[in-house]
């Protein structure tokens, strides 16, 4: 064939629209140019370093895409790859063929054959070879080279689009990986259910099924320690978004000059040390839940970016002056008072109205009634397992302190006591059995406060001269005459109040001296 025709060229153009997979593209990419090209075998190669790797052939043994074709042994893909134009090879060529012995209509050396290889390039660089081979010497000299020029051309467009497309997934596959990390991390931290049935436990718990489902922006209040983070983790895990990303952003952490940047996203060249494009937060969350903890740390002027990001679905790259549509859910948390922080004017009056669509109150551990058993098994549960005891108890006296302990860091410090008591239990125990007793607790007693008053004729004033084990037992002594009195002498009223078992409560009593009898009355 002398000259390939205009609609050939043109069915190759629209053929190779048709197929999206790089196996599909490539066939077709090599039927359309036997189509267009009379010869017995085609193969699309790419370059990788210094070899030459087949993607797909026509005509050769299929064990042609094993072989690395090493350039510089190959004298004609050598020559084809220095060149910018299609080479043709002469007849009588006597250049060894890198495809003998690899023809099907062939077999052994190749005899005097028509060879011709065309240059793939992509932005002036080389990125892949076409050759073409055929047993009828010389019939592809008369080929215009114009005509061989566009089939080198849509074949490098071809394999350009295949690598730019496995790039791209490869991108995304490295996102998906990072994203599903992140909220990895973020759901498998601190645990992942909510423990306590506590009437201000239930009333958070229906109120967090309330509005779970919908895409309310969620603002979450409460001490250090009481666990929002739980709380944000149980929203998106309830919410219609549970399969869609969770980023956690801690606000606190970020320094002031990156934060933008870690929320939004920087472009290369964005501002000094940018040496490539980064993924912002909110990028990431997109179709998700985006977890900003401690909001309250922001600065005004980031602020004002994020109260864009809620209006309007809206963020700016950093560097980039076009606008990005997200789609993310905003759980905020904070131990601030946000409120006071806005009259005082630390914090953004219309960012905290849109943050606080819903809010949430999570309470402290002291205000929860009847929890602290509950999360102390959790805890002790959790601690047997990481650090593989066989079995891991507590004391009643023991549970009894933990009932009556302030705990001003909230959940978080009942579980770090828990931990160490753990251990140092550990270390006195001969038994199968480790239990957790008063002295491995090591808590300091707490100060009543005049809104926790004790009856005074049953005070005990704290000696300085007795050691731990005798405050804490004189500790326990007046709670639970003091609850005793409470009850009017009821005992399962007073355990009850006091969490704990009625024999595990006598027993306790038996030994700090306290009478057990139906009635006790206070001097």
């Amino acid at each position: 064939m002398s000259e390939i025709s205009s609609a050939a060229l043109i069915a190759l153009a629209l053929d190779l629209t048709q197929s999206l997979a790089d196996k599909d593209r490539f066939d077709r990419l090599l039927s359309t140019v036997r189509h267009a090209v009379d010869c017995d075998a085609v193969v699309l190669l790419h370059v990788q370093g210094e070899q030459l790797k087949p993607l797909a052939l026509q005509g050769l043994a299929k064990e042609t895409l094993g072989r690395r074709f090493e350039i510089g042994a190959h004298p004609r893909f050598l020559q084809i790859c220095q060149s910018t134009e299609p080479v043709r090879f002469a007849a009588d060529c006597g250049l060894p063929d890198p495809y003998d012995g690899l023809l099907l209509v062939h077999d052994g050396d190749l005899p005097v054959h028509a060879c011709m290889g065309l240059p793939l390039l992509a932005n002036d660089q080389l990125i892949g070879v076409l050759t073409l081979d055929s047993m009828v010497p010389n019939v592809f000299d008369d080929i215009p080279k114009r005509s061989l020029d566009i089939i080198a051309a849509m074949s490098a467009a071809t394999l350009n689009t295949a690598m730019m497309l496995q790039e791209l997934e490869s991108h995304s596959q490295h996102s998906q990986q990072v994203v599903a990390e992140l909220t990895h991390e973020a759901l498998v931290k601190d645990g992942g259910e909510l423990i306590g049935d506590s009437e201000v436990m239930l009333k958070l718990k229906n109120e967090i099924d309330m509005v779970a489902g919908s895409d309310y922006s969620i603002l979450i209040e409460g001490d250090t320690g009481v666990g929002k983070e739980l709380v944000a983790r149980t929203i998106h895990t309830r919410s219609s978004r549970r399969d869609a990303p969770l980023v956690y952003v801690n606000c606190a952490a970020l320094p002031e000059t990156l934060i933008e940047s870690e929320l939004f996203g920087h472009v290369k060249g964005a501002f000094t040390g940018a040496d490539r494009d980064r993924v912002g937060k909110f990028s990431l969350a997109s179709g998700g839940t985006i977890f900003l903890d401690e909001i309250g740390e922001l600065p005004l002027a980031v602020q004002s970016k994020l109260l864009r990001a809620l209006q309007n679905q809206e963020i700016q790259v950093v560097g980039k002056d076009s606008i990005e549509h997200v789609d993310v859910r905003i759980v905020a948390a904070t131990n601030r008072q946000l409120a006071v922080e806005v009259e005082q004017g630390r914090f953004r009056a219309d960012l905290y109205h849109r943050l606080s669509v819903y809010p949430l109150q999570v309470p402290a551990l002291r205000e929860r009634g009847g929890d602290i058993s509950l999360l102390a098994g959790y805890f002790i549960e959790l601690t047997r397992r990481k650090l593989g005891m066989g079995q891991l108890a507590i004391t009643a006296d023991a549970l009894a302190l933990l009932s009556a302990y302030d705990w001003p860091g909230n959940v978080r410090e009942l579980e770090h006591v828990i931990s160490r008591a753990a251990l140092r239990a550990r270390g006195d125990s001969r038994s199968d059995i480790v239990r957790i007793g008063l002295t491995h607790l090591a808590l300091t007693m707490p100060q009543q406060s005049d809104t926790q008053p004790i009856a005074a004729s049953a005070a005990v004033a704290v000696d300085t001269q007795l050691n731990l084990k005798q405050q804490t037992e004189a500790f326990q002594r007046q709670l639970i005459m003091q609850k005793l009195a409470d009850h009017q002498g009821n005992w399962s009223a007073a355990a009850k109040s006091l969490n704990v078992d009625r024999a595990n409560l006598n027993r306790l009593a038996k030994r700090l001296g306290i009478q057990v009898s139906k009635r006790v009355e206070l001097n």
